[in-house]
């Protein structure tokens, strides 16, 4: 019996998240009907766009590769009940740090000196997310505010030293110097630049699916997500549970922002983790906490920023059309989120 009601919970989820795309992707259609001048053409480009050439449909799948980590970042702190608002910062300070590590150490072995740069990128932004998580354990302070404000002073910091004594004078872009040719990641698909994070990032999930399903510790913070005063009298340490996930998602973001620089930018562009932290937020709702749903919800938004790219580029509407429709996704999925706890509290 129970399993039957597993069961018809995930379809009836399912379909929920199919009604939902569909109502999306019809609102989207209906707008583009009002802003474009050649809505044939239009939705042509925004719905098949990103399978049109090799580089737009590689370019596509490397884009979600970040949105995988922030995804399971977000994932893993709210399977345990505590919010992580400073994802857009830790991946920010990430790459920063793996640009750092990598500028340092101009001379060193590719395969060496690129684990040096992750883990810089890993470290300080794990220890970003793991002080709002300490300050929430130590004082009660409020992690989505913490982590948020943390996140919105780091960013001006970063700012700072990409502009500043990191500054390319020879970029046209506001950049740091570039990183070394040997730690650029091995390219999968030219010309476009996915690249083997792709790889790390499907490995990380299915690592973090057995972390948080197979392991005591992400049987602990599960539990500490459901009801904490039951953990605690359980005997689960809840305190360290409070820090714990805040330090993982931290450094899911941190890794983010180092592949990135690593794979796809060769340095620190300034600005270049705009967006990814509520995105994040937004691919974690669609898959439901899921760490190997991360992954087909991270393609979907990053299918819809490459078609926005493909429409904006061959007909007459802008780009903002993909955040339109990230937007319709968001609230809807949210909204359908909300009234399941609302309907799961009033059963008795």
């Amino acid at each position: 019996m129970k399993g039957k009601k597993s069961l018809g919970g995930a379809l009836a989820g399912l379909t929920g998240l199919a009604f939902t795309l569909a109502l999306s992707f019809l609102l989207v259609i209906a707008l583009i009907f009002l802003l474009s001048k050649t809505p044939g053409k239009t939705i042509l480009y925004f719905f098949a766009g990103a399978f049109m050439n090799a580089y737009d449909f590689g370019n596509m799948l490397n884009s979600a590769v970040p949105l995988v980590f922030t995804g399971l970042a977000i994932a893993i702190a709210f399977k345990a009940s505590v919010f992580n608002l400073g994802g857009e910062g830790q991946v920010y300070a990430g790459g920063l740090a793996a640009t750092a590590v990598c500028l340092a150490l101009p001379t060193a072995n590719a395969y060496l000196g690129g684990l040096a740069a992750v883990a810089g990128a890993v470290v300080v932004s794990g220890v970003l997310a793991g002080l709002s998580g300490f300050f929430k354990m130590k004082w009660n302070a409020d992690e989505m505010i913490s982590s948020f404000l943390l996140s919105s002073a780091i960013i001006l910091v970063v700012n700072f030293f990409i502009t500043g004594p990191l500054d390319d004078p020879n970029n046209n872009l506001l950049a740091t110097l570039p990183i070394g040719r040997q730690y650029m990641l091995l390219k999968l698909f030219p010309p476009s630049k996915l690249n083997i994070s792709a790889l790390f990032a499907v490995a990380t999930a299915v690592l973090v699916f057995f972390f948080m399903k197979k392991t005591r510790a992400g049987y602990e913070m599960r539990m500490c997500g459901l009801n904490r005063e039951f953990s605690r009298y359980g005997g689960i340490n809840v305190q360290k549970h409070l820090v714990l996930p805040m330090v993982l998602g931290g450094a899911l973001n941190g890794l983010a922002g180092g592949l990135l620089v690593l794979g796809t930018y060769g340095a620190s562009i300034k600005g270049f983790s705009a967006g990814m932290g509520w995105n994040g937020i937004a691919v974690a709702l669609i898959a439901r906490n899921s760490p190997l749903g991360v992954i087909p919800a991270a393609l979907l938004f990053a299918y819809l920023e490459a078609g926005a790219k493909a429409a904006m580029l061959r007909s007459d509407v802008t780009f903002e059309i993909a955040a339109i429709a990230q937007s319709f996704i968001f609230y809807f999925v949210t909204a359908q989120s909300l009234y399941g706890l609302a309907r799961r509290r009033k059963t008795p």
